[in-house]
């Protein structure tokens, strides 16, 4: 469901609400988005926009969970989800929605259409805006700047004062939005964030220079302000970009679910809207499409892709009494299905909920840089506060006192600490880059750089997802027939018999009557007698015990049917990157949904001593949820949607280029090419760059060691702490881009 009314979304950049009162206005019908978990205990999802930081998260799950009839509440900041558990006998959805509105956040049930708007990313076009704008005033007011400090003097110099006044005025006050709605939203709720000693420095910055420039002053400080602000939502917009990578998985995950079905009643066919499928209801999936819910095959024989739970691409026939799942695709012939399951409690959703609930645990990384940040904004206050309370005491003029306080304020601002991990991942992404590996979360780094397991899944990523036949009878009377009948199925281990068939020169047989039969193989006559190409049981063949390898049978008339074996050969250099990453004291495992025999040969392909088979989406999750209670940091690299919730859970986790859409959104890192060597580049490149990230911070604790007490002392001006400010971010940049020369 699509709510037409929704209020647009907040300002780009914007850290916090604006506090202003929410109604809850057009919320009517909310219970239909409540589900029942256990007797007396009701959960329902909301979406708050507004929701866009770590101090977010504490505000809303602790007003929530402080609210009458409340059981649990917790606030995914990657998806802007809120899921509260509540008892009905003493609250509702309204009554949530009306919690939330008294916290300051609009709320609205969480809806899937306004997910997928998340590629349209309106808030980081608004973020990279305002950068450009302070960039390009910074850039302007610098070269002024430049000739002020040069000798220009009197009339010259109040005309370049006057010049970068007009310049970086409007600038400041378009750039600096963000801040300043943030930090008046923090003082109007009694709270102080890291904003508010940002909105400060600028506005006294501002404030100082117009007043320097009004009095023929020598001294105007209009590109601290700017330059302040750029550096600031160069931060801000890097961390964007990061969260808005987590929530792409989501949103992609969100358009696997058909938004129509078929549904059959009084022998009737009418097509419904999938909200409105209830169970046992009878539904038809048409060729081609996905199908709308959870449910049982009533009739009908298919293909069905169901690659999203195995991760394999060899299509699976399904016949009545088979179960199928939302979001797999029919293949082949009508197939007609009793629902069991829909909406939130289909297999699709539980994917999407383990994928939630990994991403919330990731965000738990950020909490001792929350802890910092709440102890640094008073300090820096109380500092500022200090000097100018004891300049005055010293007999100081109230101007120069104010000048020395935002001095202290600007030259504190945490420029180089916000920047010291920002900049380590844009160099780092740079590198990764030009080496064919796409970084799209820049705390994957740091955990990537601490993995001590590598787990791989098997088909599309360590090996390469195409199968080629690798054994085959020698009667080339099999093999006419064979490309006969191969070559008008559109079966991936079909097209791959055609193709080595064809590689041999083979020429087709005369074939007729071709019919394809769904769910069995393909069928026709060849010189007068009946051939079937497919499943063995189809074609009176029996695999034989423990086969490491997949297979098309073909049966002419009488004949014994003959194994066409096919594999899924390994990617070509993986069993030396398995060997390169043993070397750098890794354990590697091989988990993967298919069957015993052909996930052995990969192991044993790749050097890999311990692999398991036949692993269900859930089954990836438990195994890497166990490591995790042991203390092990693991590296996920899968390709299939099956995959996503292990990508989403592990500490750090890689996707081929070419994998599923939701397992390259789920994925911290996304690598391009046939190889595998991007993974232990990867890596390499994750250790160096926590070494500059802990460089960096080592130089910005030092640098506010020695900034802050000079500035406190007067030993500083405004200009000169805008320049020591920008100087310690430069100093931290030019560190991180030592990452292009890692090895």
């Amino acid at each position: 469901m699509s709510m037409a009314a929704d209020a647009p979304p907040p300002a780009a950049g914007a850290c916090c609400p604006t506090g202003a009162a929410v109604t809850a206005a057009g919320t009517a019908g909310l219970e239909r988005w409540a589900r029942q978990v256990a007797p007396g205990r009701m959960r329902i999802e909301l979406m708050t926009p507004e929701a866009h930081c770590a101090a977010c998260i504490a505000t809303i799950e602790r007003g929530l969970n402080a609210s009458p009839g409340v059981l649990s509440a917790r606030l995914n900041l990657s998806s802007r989800r809120v899921t509260v558990e509540y008892d009905p006998a003493r609250t509702g959805p309204q009554g949530l929605v009306e919690a939330l509105a008294g916290l300051g956040y609009q709320a609205r049930p969480f809806d899937a259409d306004a997910l997928r708007a998340i590629d349209r990313d309106e808030e980081g076009r608004e973020l990279l805006a305002r950068l450009a704008v302070a960039g390009f005033a910074a850039m302007n007011v610098m070269l002024l700047s430049v000739s002020v400090w040069s000798g220009a003097a009197d009339a010259t110099r109040d005309l370049l004062h006057w010049i970068s006044g007009l310049i970086a005025l409007p600038a400041a006050a378009f750039a600096g939005a963000p801040f300043y709605r943030s930090a008046w939203s923090a003082l109007r709720a009694g709270r102080i964030n890291m904003d508010v000693p940002i909105s400060l420095a600028v506005i006294l910055a501002a404030g100082i220079s117009l007043y320097e420039t009004a009095r023929s002053g020598e001294h105007a400080y209009f590109d601290a302000a700017v330059s302040l602000l750029f550096f600031l939502l160069l931060g801000r917009y890097l961390d964007h970009r990061t969260r808005r990578a987590a929530r792409m998985a989501a949103a992609e995950l969100a358009g696997l679910q058909a938004r129509s079905a078929v549904l059959i009643e009084n022998g009737e066919r009418r097509v419904i809207p999938v909200d409105d499928l209830r169970p046992d209801d009878v539904v038809e999936i048409p060729p081609g499409e996905r199908a709308p819910a959870d449910g049982e095959v009533l009739d009908g024989l298919s293909d069905v892709d169901r690659s999203m739970l195995t991760g394999e691409s060899a299509p699976e026939p399904l016949g009545p009494g088979a179960e199928i799942h939302a979001g797999m695709i029919n293949l082949s012939a009508p197939l007609r299905m009793r629902v069991t399951a829909v909406g939130d409690q289909t297999l699709l959703a539980g994917i999407a909920r383990m994928i939630e609930a990994a991403e919330r645990a990731r965000t738990r990384f950020t909490r001792w840089a929350d802890a910092a940040a709440r102890i640094y904004a008073p300090l820096v206050h109380l500092a500022a506060l200090a000097a100018l309370i004891g300049w005055l005491a010293a007999g100081a003029e109230l101007r120069q006192a104010v000048m020395i306080a935002a001095a202290v304020l600007i030259i504190t601002c945490p420029c180089a600490l916000g920047l010291a991990v920002p900049a380590v991942h844009a160099a780092a992404g740079g590198t990764l880059f030009r080496s064919g590996v796409f970084l799209k979360d820049g705390a994957a780094l740091e955990t990537l750089s601490r993995v001590d397991m590598a787990v791989f899944d098997k088909t599309g990523t360590l090996t390469l997802g195409a199968p080629r036949l690798v054994d085959g009878p020698e009667d080339p009377h099999q093999w006419a027939a064979a490309l006969a009948l191969a070559q008008s199925s559109r079966h991936p281990f079909a097209r791959a018999l055609a193709e080595a068939a064809r590689a041999r020169a083979v020429a087709p047989a005369a074939v007729e009557e071709l019919r394809e039969v769904p769910g069995c193989g393909v069928e026709g006559r060849v010189g007068g007698r009946i051939a079937r190409l497919g499943r063995a049981d189809w074609c009176g063949g029996a695999e034989p015990e423990g086969a490491e390898t997949s297979s098309v049978w073909l049966r002419l008339g009488d004949e014994a049917p003959v194994r066409f074996a096919l594999e899924d050969p390994l990617r070509e250099d993986a069993a030396e990157v398995v060997a390169e990453l043993r070397r750098m004291g890794l354990e590697v495992r091989l988990l993967s949904g298919d069957a015993p025999g052909p996930v052995r040969r990969a192991a044993r392909g790749a050097g890999i001593d311990a692999f398991e088979a036949g692993m269900t989406p859930a089954d990836k999750l438990a195994r890497l949820e166990a490591w995790r209670a042991e203390g092990r940091r693991v590296l996920m690299v899968g390709d299939g949607i099956n995959d996503a919730p292990a990508l989403a859970a592990a500490a750090a986790s890689m996707s081929p280029a070419e994998a599923a859409d939701v397992s390259r959104a789920a994925a911290g890192l996304v690598f391009a090419g046939a190889r595998l060597a991007p993974v232990t580049r990867a890596l390499r490149v994750a250790r160096a760059a926590r070494r500059r990230a802990i460089e960096n911070f080592a130089l910005a604790a030092v640098y506010n060691m020695i900034a802050a007490p000079a500035a406190m002392m007067g030993l500083v001006t405004p200009l000169v702490a805008a320049l020591a400010m920008s100087s310690s971010s430069i100093v931290v940049t030019l560190n991180a881009l030592r990452l292009r020369n890692a090895r």
